[in-house]
């Protein structure tokens, strides 16, 4: 049968070849960020956005840039969001590309992935995040993180780190990875990750995180899909390390001055400074979180 080519219409006016691939953008009330995500998602095979009820104007600005909405209603358990969209979408390409709606792709990774798909040997890719926070690039502080973002359909899938789950933990996954069955390696150019749109909704989203990362903590022993190992993957060394913390008094004051001072978060100036600080309280609630269920098992 004779091969089809499919083409869009680039920015510039010129058609460009399509990127086959199936982007999933999980969101909920993120119609600022969401216009950034899907003009930058033009040239890719179809584009779907799971939404979560969001009450603003995401699923309208959503199918006004060419993007199929599909509503998630989340009622505990597993499968989480991404999860769920990966086994009931009717899927048109071989290859899945997970973004959030704050992650925008640039030119120069939408060629590398094109490029990358194309390698018979390979299932699945990371991509690092180049944060952006409060309108400043954060270089220093531990903040280059690794995704596994890109990968074969039918290949990838997230951990289920926790079963017994509910809506107060966040209805995506939170820091479940990919997965993949069969090799995998990193590109070269970084996902840019608009990390905040405003402090408020940073802070309810985190809580939502600490309520699920105490839960997770509490119960490691499920925790055997991605195995903490100090000599593994970024996420499986950054895993070890974390639970090692968890167990040293005074923990969130130490990640802070690892971070700030260590890392050199200092040299982002007051974005830096904030950012750490979020990170060590994010481990702070948490860590009160552990103890407030401890409580309630006890009753001591």
């Amino acid at each position: 049968m004779e091969k089809v080519e499919e083409f869009v219409t680039s920015v510039n006016g010129a058609p460009a070849a399509i990127i086959p691939v199936s982007v999933i953008i999980a969101a909920r009330n993120e119609a600022k960020n969401l216009p950034r995500c899907l003009q930058a998602l033009r040239d890719a095979g179809e584009v779907y956005v799971i939404d979560s009820q969001s009450n603003d104007d995401t699923v309208e600005i959503a199918r006004s840039l060419g993007a199929k909405v599909v509503q998630f209603h989340y009622q505990g358990g597993w499968p989480k969001k991404r999860q769920w969209a990966m086994e009931t979408l009717p899927l048109a390409y071989d290859w899945i590309l997970l973004l959030d709606a704050d992650e925008v792709l640039t030119p120069e990774l939408a060629e590398e992935i094109r490029a990358a798909m194309q390698n018979p040997a390979m299932n699945g890719y990371s991509i690092q995040l180049q944060t952006w926070f409060l309108g400043h690039t954060l270089r220093h502080g531990d903040v280059g993180l690794w995704k596994l973002a890109l990968f074969r359909r039918g290949k990838g899938r997230f951990e289920c780190r926790l079963k017994e789950q509910d809506a107060s933990m966040a209805d995506m996954e939170v820091h479940e990875h990919i997965v993949v069955e069969g090799a995998t390696a990193k590109l070269r150019h970084p996902l840019t990750h608009h990390n905040v749109e405003s402090l408020s909704h940073y802070i309810c989203k985190h809580d939502e995180y600490s309520n699920w990362e105490a839960r997770v903590l509490l119960q490691r022993e499920n925790d055997r899909e991605l195995p903490a190992s100090l000599f593994g993957t970024q996420a499986q060394r950054r895993r070890w390390l974390k639970l090692k913390l968890f167990a040293v008094p005074g923990s969130p004051a130490l990640l802070f001055l690892y971070r700030y001072v260590l890392r050199f978060g200092f040299l982002d100036g007051v974005p830096g400074l904030i950012y750490c600080g979020f990170q060590a309280v994010q481990m702070f609630h948490t860590k009160a979180k552990i103890y407030e269920l401890k409580h309630k098992r006890t009753g001591n």
